[in-house]
């Protein structure tokens, strides 16, 4: 499995389950309802979008991070 895949797919996994988990608390406008497109699908993405990111810093940061192997 690519890695790419594998953080694409955590980062859907936690975003849908954070905005699923938030919405109740979200105004009316931010709630998905069922087969329509509204707002709550821009803002699930956003959530989904903003776990990537958060997934892509940490996996950079820790990559830059690594002991050097010495010579």
């Amino acid at each position: 499995m690519s890695g790419n895949f594998l953080q694409s797919l955590v980062a859907v996994l936690v975003g849908n389950g954070l905005y699923f988990a938030l919405m109740p608390h979200l105004p009316v406008l931010a709630q998905h309802h069922m087969k329509r497109l509204d707002w709550g699908l821009v803002v699930d993405f956003w959530m989904c979008l903003v776990i990537y990111g958060f997934l892509e810093i940490a996996k950079r940061w820790r990559a830059g991070h690594r002991d050097p192997t010495p010579k």
